[in-house]
């Protein structure tokens, strides 16, 4: 928005320039996203407490989290909301990629609403029935995957980190590709969204270098040097993931142990697909997998667990999982399973940055 209103001016006073910049606009982006959310945070707080939105926590979980019960929630409507504010404030609106990513984002956001509100509304911690939730995310995936597929030329052909050869072109069943990467991250997240500040930290990190891949692929000269997938347009898809990154470091401030203010899944569902589709977009779905990795250990940890329960007769490998839990059980306290955790997201995060130079 701000792009066509300003940027036209430059002809008068030249330092309207700085808004033609990717750059510049994807700083833009993160900061309005962290003012808005830090700015918005108390009021917000408030609210939800005056309305009775509270944590439901399971009976079955760490005893250490009953105390979180009726902290507020569904602080994911905070960060989708400076997420989308931001994006449309920076971004170039003509950009189709964006909108595909925002259709992905408002769609998973809506779906975990509804899930939180059945969750307070029945006073338990059981939402939507995880088929139903399913069906939900793939129809939206299917609608959204057959647009870009259908109406923007998209490339079906995956790129692999350390395997510049390696190119298998998945035509139509790239769709269904699309739902084992984008359902899959939305759901990773939700499960790794169990401890105040543990999915924040990693979604920070995994959409802070999306920033820089987002921006390498929509830039052909520097796409082609560091040899991975040109697509064009796809340089915008950095102002949202600038903004995604400014608003889950906005809200870290109010989720930081002991949090004041929990996501909900209208939060770790959304931020999960949009996660998901940025990926999809910029070809640097199988990338997710590294860069995203503490998500993927907690969902691994979960269908490990039930995999080994039913196959043992109900032996389990973890004390609990995801497996946030097991180490808790294990006498670790809060924040250090947290950090400890923040930790290995950012080692990951580097690591998926040196696959810019090891192809």
């Amino acid at each position: 928005m701000i792009y066509y209103l300003l940027f036209p001016l430059h002809n008068l006073f030249g330092g309207f320039n700085v808004f033609r910049y990717i750059t510049f606009r994807c700083i833009g982006a993160i900061v309005t996203a962290f003012l808005i959310t830090v700015f918005l945070g108390p009021k917000f707080i408030r609210f939800m407490q005056s309305r009775q939105v509270g944590q439901v926590i399971r009976q079955d979980g760490p005893e250490s989290h009953f105390s979180k019960q009726g902290v507020p929630t569904m602080g994911g409507l905070l960060i989708i909301s400076a997420v989308t504010f931001s994006t449309l404030l920076w971004v170039d609106l003509g950009n189709v990629y964006v909108w595909l990513i925002l259709a992905i984002t408002i769609w998973y956001a809506a779906i975990g609403g509804l899930d939180d509100y059945r969750k307070i509304k029945k006073k338990n911690s059981k939402g939507l029935s995880a088929r139903g939730k399913m069906a939900l995310q793939i129809a939206g995936i299917v609608v959204v995957g057959g647009f870009l597929l259908g109406r923007t030329g998209f490339d079906t052909v995956l790129s692999f980190p350390f395997f510049k050869d390696i190119k298998p072109d998945l035509g139509l069943f790239y769709i269904v590709f699309m739902v084992l990467v984008v359902a899959g991250a939305s759901n990773a997240v939700n499960l790794t969204d169990g401890l105040d500040g543990l999915a924040t930290g990693p979604t920070v990190v995994t959409s802070g270098v999306y920033v820089l891949f987002s921006y390498l692929a929509g830039h052909a000269g520097l796409a082609a040097y560091l040899q991975i997938p040109y697509v064009a347009g796809a340089g915008e898809v950095a102002v949202f993931c600038g903004a995604l990154a400014g608003a889950s470091l906005g809200f870290l401030w109010f989720n930081a142990y002991p949090a004041q203010l929990f996501m909900g899944d209208v939060g770790s569902l959304a931020i999960g697909g949009a996660l998901g589709m940025v990926a999809v977009i910029i070809k640097q779905e199988i990338l997710l997998v590294l860069v995203g990795g503490i998500f993927v250990m907690e969902a691994l940890s979960v269908i490990l667990q039930v995999g080994y329960f039913k196959a043992s007769g109900g032996k389990r490998i973890f004390l609990m999982a995801p497996f946030h839990h097991h180490f808790e059980k294990k006498g670790w306290e809060e924040p250090k399973v947290v950090v400890r955790f923040w930790i290995i997201s950012i080692i990951l995060g580097l690591t998926a940055l040196a696959t810019l130079k090891l192809r």
